[in-house]
């Protein structure tokens, strides 16, 4: 089998679909990785994987550049003459399935959430919504096309739109996480060696709830509460609610939270961690970064919202808070603070929950048997 994996960043294929490539290629079959060129083409390069630079601009919205990359990929996926195209995040989904169904290649499109076009209120989205409904339709309306979504509440969405049958949908919850790798720890109790850790690790973007985090930390601090706040990622320049890198360094200088910028070793980020935050209300398929903090055991703190409760049970595996509401988050960090008999609970179940339900080899194994799905109809 011969797969052509194809993402808006070679970031993504670095930190999300590596395992998977991996596996498949230790299993015998051929990975080509198609992706802009970045700073993680290399890395991917001295893994032993082959990697094709596109001439894409995710952020794009010119129709001609558009149509110069769709017939980009017609001509390398003619040359290619891949079994499968796997294409990552709604861009990539919709270019690599309509190329597929005019070549009569099977397609496996990953849409991980709803994103900025589904879920936002502003004019570009509701402009962008209808259109981006046809191209998927369009696109995706092969006989040997599936949809891949990562969350109960995505599937009720696709379906309820009929954008795609419901017999094409997939659901997999998330790339999956090296549970080896993120493995629990007793952890630092920073309760005797200094201030507890609470750690958000995203994209720094508002709708991950990077200003509420924020506002908690100011909160918590008016009552002299021993807390260091972290805050690990970096601001994503190609989307529109990204974060001004001036907004944050004026939090830090304020002593509200402590930038740790990118982190490359996640693993010792959450061992490190006392508690962990996502108060996202972006249109999340399923967080990789909660996953990760479940793996390594550590109590988590989330909102009420599609993909974070599928990770996230509310009193059983962490806590559920309404989005966009800091006075609420901070009052489940203190909690936390204050009963570490429940955070220590919490953690244990998160971290069985991700061996029985998130682990990687679980969500490949699934991945893979789509791929033979489709090619039994080729």
């Amino acid at each position: 089998m011969k797969l052509l994996f194809f993402a808006n960043t070679d970031w993504y294929l670095f930190n999300f679909r590596r395992s998977l490539a991996a596996k498949l290629r230790d299993e015998g079959h051929e990975v080509v990785l198609v992706s802009p060129p970045g700073p993680y083409a290399e890395k991917l390069r001295q893994l032993g994987f082959r990697l094709v630079p596109a001439p894409m601009d995710r952020a794009s919205l010119n129709p001609l550049r558009e149509l110069a990359l769709i017939g980009w990929l017609w001509r390398l996926m003619r040359r290619e003459r891949p079994d499968v195209v796997h294409g990552f995040t709604v861009k990539c989904a919709i270019y690599g399935a309509l190329v597929g169904r005019m070549l009569g290649t099977g397609s496996v499109n990953g849409i991980e959430g709803r994103g900025y076009v589904f879920v936002s209120d502003a004019l570009k989205a509701r402009l962008l919504r209808p259109v981006l409904c046809s191209l998927l339709r369009a696109s995706m309306g092969g006989r040997r096309s599936r949809l891949i979504l990562l969350n109960c509440d995505d599937v009720s969405f696709f379906e309820r739109a009929r954008i795609v049958s419901a017999q094409k949908i997939r659901l997999i919850r998330g790339p999956g996480v090296d549970c080896a790798q993120f493995s629990a720890s007793e952890g630092a109790s920073h309760r005797d060696l200094g201030p507890m850790r609470v750690v958000l690790a995203a994209r720094l973007l508002w709708d991950k709830g990077i200003a509420e985090f924020v506002e908690a930390a100011r909160l918590l601090r008016r009552e002299h509460r021993p807390l260091q706040f972290l805050l690990a990622g970096a601001p994503d320049k190609g989307n529109p609610a990204a974060v001004p890198e001036e907004t944050i360094l004026g939090w830090q200088m304020d002593g509200l939270v402590q930038w740790l910028g990118h982190v490359n070793d996640m693993p010792t980020l959450y061992r490190g961690a006392d508690i962990v935050v996502l108060p996202s209300y972006y249109g999340e398929g399923l967080p990789k970064s909660l996953i990760e903090a479940a793996a390594c055991a550590r109590p988590l703190i989330t909102t009420d919202m599609p993909g974070c409760r599928e990770v996230v049970t509310h009193e059983k595996d962490g806590l559920l808070v309404p989005p966009r509401d800091a006075a609420a988050l901070a009052r489940a960090i203190a909690r936390l603070q204050d009963d570490p008999a429940l955070a220590h609970r919490l953690g244990a179940a998160a971290r069985a929950k991700a061996l029985a339900e998130f682990d990687e080899r679980i969500v490949i194994a699934r991945t893979l048997a789509v791929y033979q799905e489709v090619l039994s109809e080729g």
